[in-house]
């Protein structure tokens, strides 16, 4: 089984010169369903108002499992994966403790969200540990202990994820959870166990992280593509209007015209790629989007290694190879 990051949105069918000044949030997909990941809504991630330095790093992080979105940065370290990738490796449980505050509030959520055994469960038996941590979002476990059993069909062990500081603003909680909880209904994501305004309690799935070199395998890549075509069929409830992809580069056009470096070995490599005139290059970008012909459709729009992971439980039910 594949699980995506959770980076989704709605793409576009028709960016025309009007879009290029706008605010919404879309991107876009070839009729061929061959997925362009040049935007999105990004739920948890980034929001039209996010520092642009805050944004040039990769925040992918939430699951679609999960885009998350995918990601907040993962505790492994290596050549595969680095700090700022959005994807969420649960194995990489951090050994740090929790602070008292957070533990108390995660023992609330879990006993008013979950019901069952968890109902009955005293704090003092309520095991928690850190998985990852970062500007998007906070990710904890949250496990019954061993000797309690589960009365029905709570489970066992849930995945918490608080919202960080990249995740602000009524519309953005409002796209997430009702992005997260459609795909949870209708078995594309993980299942929904809780909502609250700091975060939610998300099922909880074994898994592993993509490496590069497993993009190569046709298997993988073939499902990755039907999976794809899943989520570009989905009729979701958001802005259709091909207007956040422009109207985001726009801005940081904008931000980037103003800046002002102290460094002559900065001030160089300003003055250089401003010889390219970049305002030009993105008026001709936008012309050429605006008449080629897509579909606005539901799309993940940062599929790479880092955002995919491979649950290690297979259901087999599933006619999935991963």
């Amino acid at each position: 089984h594949l699980v995506f990051s959770q980076k989704l949105a709605m793409s576009s069918r028709n960016p025309t010169a009007g879009v290029c000044r706008g605010e919404e949030d879309v991107s876009r997909v070839d009729t061929a369903g061959s997925g362009d990941k040049n935007s999105s809504y990004v739920p948890p991630h980034v929001t039209a108002d996010t520092d642009l330095r805050k944004e040039k790093k990769r925040l992918g992080g939430a699951l679609v499992n999960e885009r998350n979105l995918l990601r907040t940065p993962s505790p492994l370290l290596g050549a595969n994966w680095d700090d700022d990738s959005e994807a969420e490796s649960f194995r990489d449980g951090r050994s740090e403790e929790v602070d008292r505050d957070t533990r108390s509030r995660a023992f609330s959520w879990c006993r008013d969200f979950l019901s069952g055994s968890w109902k009955t469960l005293q704090e003092a038996d309520f095991q928690i540990s850190i998985v990852s941590g970062g500007l998007s979002n906070l990710l904890y476990l949250c496990t019954l202990p061993d000797h309690v059993k589960c009365l029905g069909e709570e489970p066992h062990q849930v995945l918490l994820r608080i919202y960080g500081a990249i995740l602000q603003g009524v519309d953005s909680l409002v796209l997430e959870s009702v992005m997260f909880a459609i795909l949870a209904e209708r078995r594309l994501g993980p299942k929904l166990y809780g909502i609250f305004p700091e975060g939610r309690l998300e099922q909880y799935l074994p898994n592993t992280r993509m490496r590069t070199d497993q993009l190569s395998d046709p298997a993988i890549s073939a499902e990755i593509a039907t999976k794809l075509a899943h989520f570009h069929e989905m009729v979701m409830p958001f802005n259709k209007e091909p207007k956040w992809l422009f109207g985001t580069i726009n801005k940081y056009m904008d931000q980037v015209l103003e800046i002002n470096f102290v460094r002559d070995t900065h001030v160089k490599k300003y003055n250089k790629l401003m010889k390219l005139d970049l305002p030009a290059e993105l008026q001709s970008l936008c012309a050429l989007l605006a008449a080629t012909p897509s579909p606005v459709v539901f799309c993940h729009n940062d599929v790479q290694e880092g955002n995919i992971l491979v649950l290690e439980e297979k259901d087999h039910n599933s006619t999935d190879h991963l």
